[in-house]
């Protein structure tokens, strides 16, 4: 291998590895335009797409990509936040947010692609493996709940009701005291 031949294989990993730039906006994280930012969309579908070419991510995608060190997100031009400063901003902005990453994370980790649900009424949807957003539709409306809450028999058929009508299935996530998640999932049946 040559000089010049090693050199840009450097650049190339070094590129690989460098983080993408995200700025803290309200109450959204937009990246900055670049071939990267567009591949994690692409690639993974983290965030919306922008017509300015911007990657729009939820707070919960932003925490994840920060862990994986993925993204830097800064709150000025020059300011990086760590993760206990963004953390603690998003638990401000959402209610139940450590509950709603753990989910997200434990999902992710697990190989599905996982977005927002708030038009269907519940925190979040999941694809089945394989299955991108545009290609299907979801499997899987999720509502993350603490082990220690409780639930009346009118809310979960009300969650029930919506997955169903939706023609997803309902997955309760439910974390316990060390962040572990477990699923039910239900469904309607005809006797």
């Amino acid at each position: 291998m040559t000089k010049t031949e090693e050199k840009s294989e450097s650049k190339d990993k070094e590129e690989k590895l460098q983080k993408i730039r995200a700025d803290f906006v309200g109450d959204k994280v937009l990246t900055e335009i670049s071939d990267a930012s567009r591949e994690l969309y692409n690639q993974s579908r983290y965030g919306t797409l922008l017509d300015n070419g911007k990657l729009q991510l939820s707070l919960t995608e932003s925490l994840y990509l920060m862990e994986k060190n993925t993204i830097e997100i800064y709150k000025s031009k020059t300011k990086k936040m760590d993760f206990d400063g963004f953390f603690k901003k998003a638990k401000k902005q959402e209610p139940n947010f450590w509950v709603r990453f753990c989910v997200y994370k434990d999902i992710r980790n697990r190989g599905y692609i996982i977005k927002t649900a708030l038009k269907f009424g519940a925190d979040f949807r999941v694809y089945d493996r394989g299955v991108k957003p545009g290609e299907d539709h979801a499997k899987w409306i999720v509502y993350p709940v603490y082990e220690s809450s409780t639930l009346t028999w009118y809310e979960f058929a009300a969650k029930n009701r919506v997955a169903h009508s939706t023609k997803k299935r309902l997955l309760l996530a439910v974390v316990d005291e060390e962040s572990s998640v477990s699923y039910w999932e239900t469904r309607w049946l005809r006797p």
